[in-house]
């Protein structure tokens, strides 16, 4: 069986990273067009987050660039005051950064008493070689999809085996990147075919934490609770989806280092 001719897979990233962010995201999955959502497992928010997110399709947002490292043995020294941090990320082994990966999806699986639908990453500190080989490592231990933000990323996840998004749409700037317009264009122009992954971020304004998307979150709130949004979907045939789309029994897997080209 073959890939599926189009889906779409709206994700909201950065579930339980503040409280106000989380009851965006859980309002744009509702009551909005959001299909899927990726959960931080290492802030304080988390757990409330999992809870209220039960049931929904939700992959872990991996996190490398703040808060605790949820593996006990993660190395001192690649730590700023015992903290991750994003500066720090370039220095991360594969094998530190496939422990962290498999520590933070087993906290997901209790969280959320579920699995995870696949991996992301927070920052797309992905890619570093080392981040990057850690997670295909842990990717490829629990089979699990990881977003690809380019050509080059999607070809190296399906020369290792993990299988990816087809084609990526999606920003965080200084400016809300998902506003209704820019949303109604790239609906029109969606690929034909593959899947594509839209890649968001929903919410309410943070209440707990400092953020440089603060506000936009809340833009791109508006736009995908928008009636114009429900009619683009309609009127496309298109019925987003989640990363499991990717997953189903009998999908053609990715072609791996050995498979003949």
């Amino acid at each position: 069986m073959s890939e599926p001719e189009r889906a779409l897979i709206i994700n909201a990233d950065e579930l339980g990273y503040d409280p106000a962010v989380t009851r965006g995201i859980l309002r744009a999955m509702h009551e909005g067009i959001v299909s899927s959502a990726t959960l931080m497992v290492n802030t304080p928010y988390s757990e409330a987050a999992a809870h209220e997110a039960r049931g929904l399709p939700i992959g872990l947002h991996f996190n490398l660039a703040r808060g605790f490292p949820v593996w006990a043995a993660f190395p001192g020294e690649l730590l700023q005051g015992g903290l991750l941090s994003e500066p720090l990320a370039p220095h991360l082994t594969p094998d530190v950064v496939e422990a962290e990966a498999l520590a933070q999806l087993e906290r997901l699986d209790v969280l959320l008493g579920q699995p995870a639908t696949h991996v992301d990453v927070h920052e797309h500190l992905h890619q570093y070689p080392g981040v990057f080989a850690g997670l295909v490592r842990a990717a490829r231990v629990l089979r699990l999809p990881v977003r690809s933000t380019s050509p080059p990323m999607r070809h190296a996840l399906r020369a290792h085996g993990v299988r990816t998004n087809d084609h990526f749409l999606g920003e965080a700037g200084a400016e809300a990147y998902w506003t209704l317009e820019r949303l109604e264009r790239h609906l029109a122009t969606l690929p034909g075919e593959g899947v594509t992954e839209l890649m968001c971020h929903p919410g309410y304004k943070p209440e707990a934490v400092r953020s440089r998307y603060a506000r936009q979150r809340e833009v791109e709130l508006a736009t995908f609770l928008h009636p114009r949004a429900h009619m683009a979907l309609t009127r496309l045939g298109v019925r987003p989806t989640d990363f499991r789309v990717l997953t189903r029994p009998g999908l053609a897997p990715s072609p791996s280092p050995d498979s003949p080209r």
